[in-house]
């Protein structure tokens, strides 16, 4: 049990694990693993607190019904696995702005925060748009061969490394 307390666990061991917990979503569920419908999800449960029943008329909602589904629980799940994997390896700390923000544009959490909100707008339009994320196309997409789920992953990376780029390199 000396692994449950690693900073860092084997890259080998953590994809061994995606690809039974893949397996395993497709048995269970008959659904690949994703995530980002679920903040679609999440996005009609707090509409409906504020125009009611109303949201559920609307003919996306109809298709991606606010309501809190596996997909809403693995997102939990990941975000509570985070938090206790930090604690039990004692890696765990309260920061607003990583040590390489920091060394390129300073300590101001503000900028770092707005930077954040941006990519993450970027992130789930662009996810809705194709259709899946980095979960569905990256892992799910991709283990069953789809050509397109390969494609986004490509982009994936691609996109990353040239927003990174500009980011650090150009920007800062």
């Amino acid at each position: 049990m000396e692994w449950l307390t690693e900073t860092r666990w084997s890259p080998y061991a953590v994809g061994i694990g995606i690809g039974v917990l893949s397996w395993l979503t497709f048995v269970i569920s008959k659904k690949p693993v994703g995530c980002s419908t679920a903040f679609a999800r999440t996005s009609g449960m707090i509409e409906k607190v504020f125009r009611g029943e109303k949201v559920e008329q609307k003919l996306y909602y109809q298709e991606v019904k606010p309501v809190i589904d596996w997909e809403w629980m693995l997102v939990l799940g990941i975000v509570f696995g985070a938090f206790l994997s930090s604690l039990l390896s004692g890696d765990f700390q309260l920061r607003w702005v990583p040590s390489r923000w920091i060394s390129v544009f300073g300590p101001a959490p503000v900028p770092r925060v707005i930077m954040a909100v941006i990519g993450g707008i970027f992130l789930g339009f662009g996810a809705r748009w194709a259709g899946g994320c980095t979960s569905g196309h990256g892992i799910s997409g991709t283990l069953q061969l789809a050509l397109s789920s390969w494609i986004s992953a490509v982009c994936f990376f691609v996109g990353g490394i040239a927003a990174a780029f500009l980011l650090f390199n150009l920007i800062g």
